[in-house]
């Protein structure tokens, strides 16, 4: 019998909702090095990818589910000779692309094709406003160069173009710096996104962890260019996870708008579910994509707020933030269905506190947050050969 008292816990959906977007890994290989990347430690081999008929099928069965847009990534989707028919694949199928690279090994010949080939879109990454220190962060000597001349060659081709810059300790004081490059380099869109820590980032969370005062100063900096830039570059402030006390939604939450196929062909919930143990995600491989969205245990585990323990199940917000990262709670906990701890009414709140309150580590000054451990670059050579 039912415990009338109980809370009453809110029912998984009957039927889920239809994603709208897809992450398309398309290889793990990058000319980058980048302490704060994503991808998994144990990085793909480039024999286990995908083929180019294998994404053709993933991205048509992907528009038969109602997904429109899909974002082509990696590491960095340049290094796949077959790149131009992956492109035109998700045209035919009626999917918006979205080029998401480094910019290193973009050409005129190269763009060219690409765009013929349907290309809507480019997302450039860009670890720093000085050449020098970003050369450094991204762990490879002239990449601020092939930046640069990637904006260019996408301007003249006449594609949108976005910036995106994953912030931490050793760039969150040049936010004015990036806000003037993403100017000068004539996007459309600059994506300021604070580090978020798995995979490598989780490794390098040490030395990428910012201080207070440094959000606080870029933050202040991102609503004054905003009222100045209004109408011409659309800034996009992503908030730090661990600062603020509230738990941001997984992937507007778990299995319910987005799907990542990784390089493999592993179909995950979010980018860093990979990293959940006892998740047996499916692969494209062995399973239609429907199937997987609909039916497989792995996007069902997280889906809603039936599964959820602790405060989450009588929160007013759990159809906001879904219980916050399961990621993050894994990472933190130890147990992924936990509460993210990010969320100040989390149990596991303190662990969140205490990496925050020690960011400034022994002797900090208040403009650099200190001396910092040195990075940990992802591993070059770890995608090697096919």
């Amino acid at each position: 019998m039912t415990d009338p008292a109980a809370p009453a816990a809110a029912a998984a959906p009957l039927s889920p909702p239809r994603p709208w977007a897809l992450l398309a890994e398309l290889t793990h290989a990058c000319p980058l090095h980048c302490p704060y990347c994503s991808n998994p430690l144990e990085l793909e081999r480039r024999s286990r990818e995908l083929s180019e008929a294998q994404w053709g099928d993933v991205l048509r069965q992907a528009a038969a589910m109602g997904v429109v847009n899909t974002h082509l990534s990696g590491g960095e989707p340049l290094l796949r000779a077959d790149l131009e028919g992956i492109v035109a694949a998700a045209e035919g199928a009626g999917i918006y692309t979205q080029l998401v690279t480094s910019g290193v090994g973009l050409d005129e010949r190269r763009l060219t094709a690409l765009r013929e080939a349907g290309l809507r879109s480019v997302q450039l990454s860009v670890q720093h406003a000085d050449a020098a220190a970003n050369d450094r962060v991204a762990g490879r000597p002239s990449s601020f160069a092939a930046k640069e001349r990637a904006a260019a060659l996408v301007r003249r081709a006449g594609l949108p173009l976005g910036l995106n810059v994953v912030l931490h300790r050793d760039n969150l004081d040049a936010v004015d710096a990036l806000i003037d490059l993403g100017e000068a380099w004539g996007v459309d869109r600059v994506e300021l996104a604070n580090a978020q820590f798995y995979g490598w980032g989780l490794l390098n969370r040490a030395a990428l962890m910012p201080t207070r005062d440094q959000l606080a100063r870029a933050r202040e900096t991102v609503e004054r260019r905003r009222e100045r830039l209004a109408g011409r570059i659309d800034l996009v402030w992503v908030v730090p996870d661990y600062f603020d006390g509230v738990a941001k939604p997984c992937m507007g939450g778990w299995g319910a708008v987005s799907l990542t196929v990784a390089p493999d062909g592993t179909a995950l919930p979010c980018p860093a579910a990979a990293s959940l143990p006892d998740l047996d995600p499916p692969n494209v491989r062995d399973h239609p994509l429907d199937w997987i969205w609909d039916h497989s245990p792995a996007f069902g585990r997280f889906r809603g707020t039936a599964w959820m323990t602790g405060p989450c199940g009588g929160c007013p917000r759990r159809e906001e933030d879904f219980g916050g990262c399961r990621c993050q709670a894994y990472a933190l906990t130890g147990d992924a269905a936990r509460t993210d701890p990010a969320c100040a009414l989390s149990p596991d709140h303190h662990l969140v506190r205490a990496l925050a309150e020690a960011d400034t580590g022994a002797g900090a000054d208040a403009g650099t947050g200190g001396e910092s451990p040195p990075y940990v670059y992802r591993r070059p050579g770890e995608v090697g050969a096919r």
